[in-house]
């Protein structure tokens, strides 16, 4: 068979989906109709076969604009909108806690100057057990965890329960650090539960 021209090598396009079709194709790919229309053929298909194709290439055009301007919208909306807020405060929360002999639990996060946590602890588990709680500034933090001299914001305890209420006159990061005092050696657990809640100063805007 001789090679076809170029005319007849170009694609076509399936006679009931309009969707093109490559030269030699005995079907369509996508819905299966078979002999599809060369591009010879498209102009002298009858009427109705003329009215679907331009039909479903409007609708596929409709379709293909809907896309990019959903995906237009969604871009422009996360650029206006900014990074996400988040509403919750690692500050206000509540669980109970394991701590292992010598060993301590730590909740901490950003305190506005004049702004309050307040709370409550109380031992669960060996019930009556004490607790040693401090809380410590970013700069005094570091030298708890490196085993230096730290000097707490605030403190309360050895107690198996007690009320939590700290209120700094500094923004920072605070730690608040709960820790089983019992050495090592008396393998005891201690399970404790913690509840805080942050809140802010009314006469403050949150920020200082």
């Amino acid at each position: 068979m001789a090679e076809g021209t170029s005319e007849t090598r170009t694609w076509g396009a399936c006679r009931f989906c309009g969707v093109a079709v490559p030269y030699g194709a005995n079907s369509c790919e996508i819905c299966g109709t078979g002999r599809p229309l060369s591009a010879a053929e498209i102009p002298r298909a009858s009427v109705s076969v003329r009215r679907r194709l331009r039909l479903t290439g409007l609708l596929r055009s409709v379709i293909v604009v809907a896309v990019v301007a959903g995906v237009a919208y969604a871009i422009v909306s996360a650029e206006l909108s900014g990074p996400p807020v988040l509403t919750g405060d690692p500050l206000t929360t509540s669980g109970t806690y394991a701590l292992g002999p010598g060993n301590f639990t730590v909740l901490s996060g950003e305190i506005n100057g004049g702004d309050y946590v307040l709370g409550n602890f109380t031992s669960v588990n060996p019930v009556g057990t004490d607790v040693v709680v401090a809380v410590y500034n970013s700069t005094a933090w570091v030298a708890f965890v490196s085993h230096e001299p730290a000097t707490p914001a605030w403190s309360l305890g050895p107690s198996f329960d007690g009320r939590i209420v700290f209120s700094p006159l500094v923004t920072d990061t605070y730690y608040f650090a709960f820790t089983n005092p019992y050495a090592p050696s008396t393998h005891l657990t201690i399970e404790v539960y913690i509840a805080t809640e942050y809140e802010a100063n009314s006469g403050d805007d949150g920020f200082a």
